[in-house]
Formats: structure tokens, sequence, C-alpha cells
């Protein structure tokens, strides 16, 4: 079973289905993204979101999970633990922030913001909101070639960062947080937000 905390740069899949999200998480290795070891499931239209991170396909040995605090709150916080229960981390998203571009704080077990990942660029993330009000041309924006790039940022430095690839009919990001040299973050709880970031805003 592969440590997220031994590696720095993953790559995020999605797989959509009627019912459920599906991700995949691997590292990659060289030219290639990498064997999966990660399988992650997202239930839609459930009251109360609770998302499983598991070591295989047949979800034999979960990981960890995103569980939110209250049902139908859009401010709620999300606790990432383990599969025993054991906290890892937290991630909220601001919403006076996200107001012009989507941005998620990011908290230790015990409550203390570690960054904040918002998108990387103002410009673009005004302009995909243009976009997804334009009648027709909105529900397709998703498969257009827009950024939805993000940085985590800590005292105003990027300690990493999430890329989402371009022309793809599905979701696929290129993580890389090599420049969280002092390993701040937990690359568990990256993980989690980086899915957190996709799941949670129904994309």
């Amino acid at each position: 079973m592969i440590d997220p905390n031994g590696h720095d740069r993953f790559v995020l899949r999605q797989k959509l289905t009627l019912t459920i999200n599906r991700y995949v998480f691997s590292i990659p290795d060289g030219a290639s993204d990498g064997e999966p070891f990660c399988f992650v499931e997202q239930k839609r239209f459930k009251f109360k979101e609770d998302i499983g991170f598991f070591a295989d396909q047949t979800k034999t040995q979960q990981l960890m999970r995103i569980l939110a605090r209250q049902r139908f709150d859009p401010k709620a916080r999300y606790d990432i633990t383990t599969a025993a229960g054991a906290p890892i981390g937290q991630i909220q998203k601001v919403f006076g922030a996200s107001i012009f571009r989507s941005t998620y704080a990011v908290f230790t077990p015990d409550g203390q913001e570690i960054c904040r990942a918002t998108e990387k660029s103002l410009p673009i993330a005004l302009f995909r909101r243009g976009v997804e009000l334009v009648p027709y041309l909105g529900s397709w924006s998703d498969f257009l070639p827009i950024p939805y790039d993000f940085v985590f940022i800590r005292d105003g430095q990027v300690i990493a960062t999430n890329r989402r690839r371009r022309w793809k009919l599905s979701d696929i990001y290129d993580i890389d947080a090599s420049a969280d040299t002092e390993r701040v973050l937990d690359r568990r709880l990256l993980l989690a937000t980086t899915v957190g970031m996709d799941a949670l805003q129904a994309r």
C-alpha cells in the first residue's frame, strides 16, 4: 500500500457514472501516469456528504473519508479522517473569496489553518463564470479548454498546484507539491482537498 506522504506528485482522474462520481489517484512515472493506488467514490444525492477513499476497486480496505458536519449546508466544514476515524484535517469553502474565484481553506486536525487553495487566475475564473451563464453553452463549459487550476498558498508562497488537463472529456488533474519542501501539508489532506474541490462543486 502506497503512503501518499512519501510522494509529491499525483494524477487524479474522474470517472463519471449516473449515480456515483469515481476518482482514481496514481503516481506519475516519467511520461506515464503510473498505476492506480487509491480509488474514491462519492454517491450523489446524499443528504450528508460522505466520500470514501479505498486501496482497491473492491472497496475492501478503506484509507480515509471526507465527511460533512451538517446536512444541506454549503458553508459546512468537512472532516478528513482515517478509516478508523482518526483526524487528518479539515477543509471548508471560503464563500466571500469564492464569489470571484473558488477558494478553500485547509486546516490541521485541531482546526488551525494550514493554507488556502484558490483558483490560480482571477481573469480566467471570472471568464469561466461568465461562460457558465450563457444559455446552452453553459452546460458544456466543463468540456471547454478553460483552465481550472488551483494554487495552495501558505504565507504568500505557493506550496502546491493542481492543474486541470485541457481538452479532456472527463476531469484529469496534475497535482504537484514539490514546492512544499518542509512538508507542512499532509499529502493525504492534499489529495482529499483536490477531490473535494471537484466533487463538492458537482463538476
